[in-house]
């Protein structure tokens, strides 16, 4: 399909009561909900997280993004003492960063406040189009030291313990948000899989301010994605290709993991059209309806937001009228929606 030809985005919105956006995470970790959904039939199942290895077999491959969640959040406050919040995006310098900055508004070009435990000076050195700031410290910041992990801002409880915004198998912290599909994972749960024979492999996508950066273009074809970057571990490679040469299942858990797999075979598609390279790479990748799935068979996710380029991601990879029957379900049946939500199964 062309890329100027009209896709709405308001196809892809829907209606979400506000008491199904999870505000806390189910404990355990895997005694969530899960929606099954068979990609080819339409069949939904209601189950639970643990339930999962009934749905695997010997020989299927589980991809996870071991990224974990950097403490980008800083807090600071003007010289006439108003509260000012960043969320750090990227560092693009050694004393400059890349930041969504609260209040907004406020924050013109040249507007000074100081930041963190050691009050360090920060100016915003300019206001980029899509609304982020450049932002200049004086010195050179420890987010270990001085930030904290920052949650989407529809979750407005105080999270008691920060590790449950992280994956157990989390490890570089390199990114601003969780890969939440992997949040319902427990140690027993990965073993339980491996004892079946399902291959588990770690690739890392840090994840950014693109992977839920708002759609602001009525025609989807026109939204831009950010680069991210990623790391297809060598060994990783090879059993996925091996996978795919023996027409064995290649699930994704998280659609963070999809758009690395999908974007590594686009670049390398003269060669195969389902061989993925190892190595370090970026991608903007933008997968929405119509795009032709090459090495991802089946996807665990949670629920995205309306309008989303998550959502849509899952269309294009389940169909449209699939997608929007799995919801209303959910909706229906009281399952909890987004970050520390439920899951879906799709295969």
């Amino acid at each position: 399909m062309g890329t100027n030809k009209f896709l709405s985005l308001q196809e892809y919105d829907y209606n979400l009561p506000k008491q199904l956006i999870a505000q806390s995470p189910v404990e355990p970790r895997d005694h969530s909900k899960l929606l099954v959904l068979d990609i080819d039939t339409g069949l939904l199942e209601d189950r639970h997280f643990y339930d999962l290895p009934y749905y695997l077999t010997k020989g299927d491959v589980l991809v996870f993004n071991d990224t974990r969640v950097m403490p980008a959040r800083i807090f600071g406050k003007t010289d006439k003492g108003s509260k000012v919040e960043l969320l750090l995006l990227k560092q693009t310098h050694k004393y400059t960063w890349r930041a969504l900055v609260k209040p907004g508004s406020k924050m013109k070009k040249g507007t000074q406040f100081i930041v963190g435990n050691n009050e360090f000076a920060c100016k915003v050195d300019s206001v980029e189009v899509d609304g982020t700031r450049l932002v200049v410290l004086s010195e050179e910041l420890n987010l270990m030291d001085e930030g904290v992990v920052p949650v989407p801002p529809y979750i407005t409880q105080e999270l008691n313990d920060p590790e449950r915004y992280q994956t157990i198998y989390s490890s570089v912290p390199k990114s601003i948000a969780a890969p939440t599909a992997g949040l319902h994972f427990t140690e027993q749960l990965m073993e339980d899989l491996r004892k079946i024979g399902v291959e588990i492999i770690f690739v890392t996508l840090d994840i950014g301010w693109g992977t839920f950066r708002p759609i602001s273009v009525e025609n989807i074809h026109d939204h831009q994605m950010d680069s991210e970057e990623f790391l297809l571990p060598e060994s990783a490679a090879k059993t996925i290709n091996k996978a795919k040469t023996e027409g064995r299942r290649v699930i994704s858990v998280g659609t963070t993991c999809v758009r690395l797999l999908e974007s590594n075979v686009e670049k390398h598609q003269i060669e195969s059209n389902h061989i993925v390279s190892h190595g370090f790479g970026n991608t903007n990748l933008f997968i929405k309806p119509r795009h032709e799935f090459k090495i991802v068979d089946g996807l665990v996710s949670n629920f995205h937001l309306p309008k989303s380029t998550l959502l849509l991601l899952v269309s294009a990879l389940v169909g449209k009228e699939n997608l929007f029957r799995a919801y209303s379900h959910a909706v229906k049946n009281d399952y909890r929606f987004y970050s520390f939500g439920d899951a879906m199964l799709m295969i």
